[in-house]
């Protein structure tokens, strides 16, 4: 009995050996991978990917391989959606259609598919004077190799602060500031983006949350109305909001209500 409990004992003692021992080899792999550089551990972790391939020039400077420079730019294309909600007027002009659809009652007509091609077409538009200066300042001379990637970054930078500075409301604008210990700037382009970007959306919502307030008053009108005359004959089955429908799509017709809209959306801008 006493030779037959030695061999767990046994046993236990190499799985504890093994496990120390390879404990061991991965600190001594860890610390030698901290030593190398980056590209030099992205071509080790590449060496059966040979697309995957970071190499080092002789003035200092790195250079990544297509397949890398295609995974950043995947990267950056996820970040996509929120600069065009947040750095355009895609944001005030989805929200006024939006108040606008539950103002006439209509439920999902237009659709959200419709509206969001609507604001983006208009965004668009409105966006086309800066979009422009854009290409011409920063997009065409980095194509030709006049300028380089940090330089059109920069360049396209000031344009788009400009658009925002244009159309972010100066209160909002000071808040954030002083909220975010900044000093006084001179131009736009002084602004810093970490204090321009969330005073143009919370302006943007601003003036989205006015624009629907006035377009909810007259089709209000007309359910109180309709309300109005549903209980005085006594209908009290009968709901307001289906028979005020057909009264509020003939009044948003009559006056030419999508031309009105969307103008005033374009009007409200300042390029």
């Amino acid at each position: 009995m006493r030779q037959a409990n030695r061999f767990p004992r046994c046993t236990m003692l190499v799985g504890c050996f093994a496990l120390a021992f390879s404990g061991f080899s991965l600190l001594t792999a860890g610390a030698a991978l901290a030593q190398e550089s980056v590209p030099a551990m992205m071509n080790g972790l590449a060496a059966g990917l040979p697309a995957l391939v970071a190499n080092d020039a002789a003035d200092g400077t790195t250079s990544y391989s297509l397949s890398l420079q295609i995974l950043a730019l995947m990267t950056a294309l996820t970040v996509l959606p929120s600069l065009v909600l947040g750095m355009t007027s895609f944001t005030r002009i989805i929200i006024v259609l939006s108040l606008l659809r539950q103002a006439m009652g209509t439920q999902q007509t237009p659709p959200n598919q419709v509206l969001i091609a609507i604001a983006l077409f208009l965004t668009f538009f409105i966006m086309s004077p800066t979009l422009t200066a854009v290409y011409e300042k920063a997009g065409d001379p980095y194509l030709n190799g006049q300028i380089g990637a940090e330089a059109a970054l920069d360049t396209a930078t000031i344009e788009l602060k400009e658009f925002m500075v244009k159309n972010t409301r100066k209160n909002d604008l000071n808040m954030f500031m002083d909220l975010g210990d900044n000093g006084a700037v001179e131009t736009p382009a002084d602004v810093p983006l970490s204090a321009l970007l969330p005073a143009f959306i919370t302006s943007e919502l601003k003036t989205a949350f006015q624009i629907g307030f006035l377009l909810f008053l007259p089709f209000l009108v007309i359910d109180m109305v309709v309300a109005s005359v549903l209980m005085s004959l006594g209908m009290m089955m009968l709901s307001p909001m289906l028979v005020a429908m057909p009264f509020k799509l003939l009044l948003f017709v009559l006056v030419d209500g999508w031309t009105m809209t969307v103008g005033s959306l374009v009007a409200t801008y300042v390029v």
